[in-house]
């Protein structure tokens, strides 16, 4: 373990200082910026009825090392980020293992440790900046999973733009991914949903889009992106926020539509989707919910392994499936506002029904709730340190039962 730890290091030191020989250093270093993230991380996922795997329960500590280098002087500007990760297991069993936090053989028997080095190189002009290698886009059409002790991660391309006044545009192509707990790169695939979709890979998934600032409080969206035969999907957006009383109202509205591309490798792709949420936030209080449908004959399309941008992607459940129905609410309270910062409390429920479920008789229906507190603390000595458990409890007539509980401890440290 300390050996993979030092070598991880090294690894990390020549990558930063070797990457751009010759070139004007002086903002490169002046603006960098490394950080140490420590996760300690227990997680227990608990099958409430019969199942091959009655639960998955692991315990492992995460290390990563986060450095950003600055941009080197002239009208275009280069980087370099790397990120280096050291996952080590504290506790395991293959009748256990499979939670995403540790990194497993065929037997599904955890190894010790593993560990991922993602390298991204970046060029700056004006207000666009180009970044090529290890990626974790943050798009309506992709969101990445972060839930576990590392994200998963994409290779390839990306220019993000805010040349133009109160427009953000961004476009890529990405050509690979890697799951939060492995270390090899494979080819994207579309979330099976229950066996709606046939198993089937791409190595192309191209994305654009647009976001425009109307008002201060009012933005307008749109996205598509393109998993090269398997599916195409579009979104749009609106978001608005508004003074109620003392406190802020705030609306938002997604929506997309989705259809197989190319030679359909995935098979038929038929749906589209919207989802809301209406939010009042007043002197730390914050009160939410919404409705949210899918239409079509087929469920919500998105990358396997990542989540969705819906509103209702929630610990266990994403309430996404063919012709689903789903109402939600969400309560939020910052103790800030009662003199104690950093103490965060979280709550939120979800009911879905009239899903149609490949190879289930009826109407599919489930529900989940949620409970998340968590606090940071905020200076002195132990600043940057951390704790947050999480409760999650998911029941439906087409699946089994689950009861889940996460504690993460985590310790954040700046070195420079």
């Amino acid at each position: 373990m300390k050996k993979s730890l030092t070598q991880l290091m090294t690894g990390l030191s020549v990558v930063g200082t070797g990457c751009i020989p010759g070139m004007a250093q002086a903002d490169f270093f002046k603006d960098s910026s490394a950080t140490l993230d420590m996760k300690n991380y227990y997680f227990n996922r608990d099958y409430r009825e019969e199942s091959t795997q009655s639960k998955r329960e692991e315990w492992a500590q995460g290390f990563t090392l986060d450095v950003k280098s600055g941009f080197t002087e002239g009208v275009v500007g280069f980087g370099v980020d790397t990120v280096g990760m050291l996952g080590i297991k504290l506790d395991s069993s293959p009748d256990r293992s499979g939670t995403g936090l540790l990194n497993r053989g065929s037997d599904k028997r955890a190894y010790d440790d593993y560990s991922k080095l993602g390298v991204t190189g970046k060029a700056r002009l004006a207000k666009s900046e180009l970044r090529l290698g290890y990626l974790v886009p943050n798009l309506p059409t992709l969101q990445p999973n972060t839930s576990r002790l590392f994200p998963q991660s994409f290779n390839g391309a990306q220019l993000i733009s805010s040349d133009i006044k109160d427009l953000t545009v961004s476009l890529g192509q990405l050509d690979q991914f890697k799951e939060r707990d492995s270390t090899d790169y494979e080819d994207m695939r579309l979330t099976a949903q229950n066996k709606a979709y046939k198993s089937a890979t791409s190595d192309q998934f191209r994305y654009a889009g647009g976001d425009y600032k109307l008002t201060p409080n009012t933005v307008v969206s749109y996205h598509y992106a393109q998993l090269e035969n398997l599916y195409g999907q579009q979104y749009v957006g609106l978001k608005n926020s508004f003074a109620l009383g003392a406190g802020t109202v705030k609306t938002d509205v997604r929506y997309f539509d989705a259809d197989k591309d190319g030679s359909g490798l995935a098979g038929k792709v038929d749906n589209r989707a919207l989802s809301t949420r209406l939010t009042w936030n007043w002197n730390g209080h914050s009160i939410g919910g919404g409705y949210q449908k899918q239409m079509g004959s087929t469920p919500f399309t998105y990358v396997d392994g990542a989540v969705t941008y819906l509103f209702t992607e929630y610990q266990l459940g994403n309430f996404s499936q063919t012709n689903e129905r789903a109402w939600h609410a969400r309560y939020d309270y910052d103790f800030a506002a009662l003199g104690v910062p950093g103490l965060l409390f979280s709550t939120r429920y979800a009911k879905g029904d009239q899903a149609e479920i490949i190879g289930f008789a009826g109407e599919g229906r489930e529900w989940e709730r949620d409970l998340d507190i968590s606090y940071a603390v905020q200076g002195g000595p132990l600043k940057g340190v951390s704790v947050r458990w999480r409760n999650a409890q998911n029941n439906g007539n087409y699946y089994n039962d689950t009861n889940e509980n996460r504690l993460i401890l985590g310790y954040t440290l700046a070195l420079w």
